[in-house]
């Protein structure tokens, strides 16, 4: 599935961005990496025997993280673009496909997710799946993130149909917990517990990350999520759009973890001026970047990069223009990348082992090319990476030190095979329901 010569790896040559506020940036210098570590930062590294991959008119950085992504909708892809009603959404995607669904769809749909997120330079993702239906289930969507190769947190959740049984859930995260949650491993289990505090108790028990979706219209938290030791760094809540002043203030307390997801929220009208992102920074929080959906979207996380900068600064500027004191400024390049790199790893529980580009963290790393004619000349680093680079600028993916994209190409997947396995789960979902899609 990758490709390493000799467990020593130089990118030689490149603009570096390490995120780090103690590791210097350098308009050309090199990474070494040894094993699943970075082993050095710095200008002309010596590395003799290593394998060399020229970063010359690249930019070699942290590998995004994906803070939040339903990664079982995979062979749904595109397949609600236009939708703004949640619960129109939650019907087809739920009760009309989602409650046909075979492990192996789960398997597909994973590992399509997964594969097209290594592609677009994401080496890490948090893996809403609230369409846990059976342990069988989950074992798919764990196998096709193992298989995959990226780092990912997946969130074992009830499903979304009302006729689904959780009575697997959740005593079956005790036996997930032993099989995954080991010293070093790319792949870890979390419970996605929504307002179940019976559950939570658990996770809790087990020492697993809680992921909550939190739209403000449709849930409240009540007093006993007050209490000494309920929330917490272990929480993670998703969403956060119109959300009231006193529990933003709970949430700050508590130090949860917070994931915006800029197209969907829009897509469906969740977000309002107030803005969820801005109202984490603004109680101290550090909120994260999530794709969401693949009904709309996909495995794209410049894209969500691009969304927030905008959204950010025509909701602050709105609020400036019609005469609000006092109005947080306008967002930079550089927060939005902190976004889409730090404050993930922080989210996924992973701050001291990936995020940044640091001597003796994990060797999660990309290089995007800046030589396309949309790109050059690099003037500002951060600013390319944020505002001109896409998905078909990712020239090499590392993930813990193992290769998974190089010279634009993915390694060890058979792209052919994973469009057809795609393409003939979405034919059984759509002909077991008898659904049709809009063309």
């Amino acid at each position: 599935m990758s490709t390493q010569t000799n467990g020593r790896t130089l990118f030689k040559g490149g603009t570096i961005v390490t995120m780090d506020a103690d590791v210097p940036n350098l308009s050309t210098g090199d990474v070494l990496v040894e094993g699943d570590r970075i082993a050095a930062i710095g200008v002309d590294i010596e590395a003799e025997g290593a394998d060399v991959l020229d970063a010359t008119g690249s930019i070699v950085m942290p590998g995004l993280i994906d803070a939040h992504h339903h990664m079982w909708l995979g062979v749904m892809r595109r397949m609600m673009p236009n939708v703004d009603d949640l619960f129109a959404y939650i019907e087809i995607v739920a009760e009309t496909l989602g409650a046909r669904y075979r492990p192996l769809d789960m398997y597909v749909s994973t590992k399509l997710t997964a594969v097209a997120s290594l592609d677009a330079g994401i080496t890490t993702i948090i893996d809403a799946c609230h369409s846990s239906r059976s342990p069988e289930h989950t074992d798919a969507a764990l196998d096709a993130l193992d298989t995959a190769g990226i780092r990912a947190l997946h969130m074992v959740g009830a499903a979304m149909d009302k006729k689904a049984s959780a009575a697997h859930l959740p005593r079956d995260l005790e036996r997930l917990a032993a099989n995954w949650n080991t010293d070093d491993a790319l792949v870890r289990v979390g419970l996605f517990g929504q307002l179940n505090l019976d559950w939570w108790k658990v996770a809790r028990g087990l020492d697993m990350r809680i992921l909550t979706e939190f739209i403000g219209d449709l849930a409240k938290l009540g007093p006993e999520f007050a209490e000494k030791g309920v929330l917490g760094a272990h929480n993670i809540f998703n969403h956060c759009t119109r959300v009231p002043q006193e529990t933003w203030q709970l949430l700050a307390e508590a130090g949860v973890n917070i994931t915006v997801n800029p197209r969907s929220d829009a897509l469906f009208g969740f977000d309002d001026d107030s803005f969820a992102y801005q109202q984490a920074i603004d109680h101290g929080l550090t909120p994260a970047l999530g794709i969401d959906l693949d009904t709309a979207f996909g495995s794209d996380l410049f894209g969500e990069m691009h969304a927030l900068f905008g959204q950010q600064r025509a909701a602050m500027r709105y609020r400036r223009f019609r005469g609000e004191a006092n109005v947080p400024a306008p967002i930079s390049v550089e927060a939005v990348l902190k976004a889409a790199t730090v404050n993930g790893a922080r989210a996924a529980g992973l701050e001291s082992a990936i995020g940044t580009l640091t001597p003796g963290k994990q060797a999660d790393i990309i290089m995007v090319r800046t030589g396309g004619v949309g790109v050059f000349p690099v003037t500002n680093a951060i600013g390319t990476i944020v505002q001109a680079v896409e998905r078909s600028d990712v020239d090499t993916v590392m993930v813990a030190g193992q290769i998974r994209k190089r010279a634009g190409k993915l390694l060890g997947v058979d792209v052919a095979k994973l469009a057809a396995d795609a393409t003939a789960s979405r034919d059984y979902l759509l002909d077991a329901s008898g659904y049709r899609p809009a063309a």
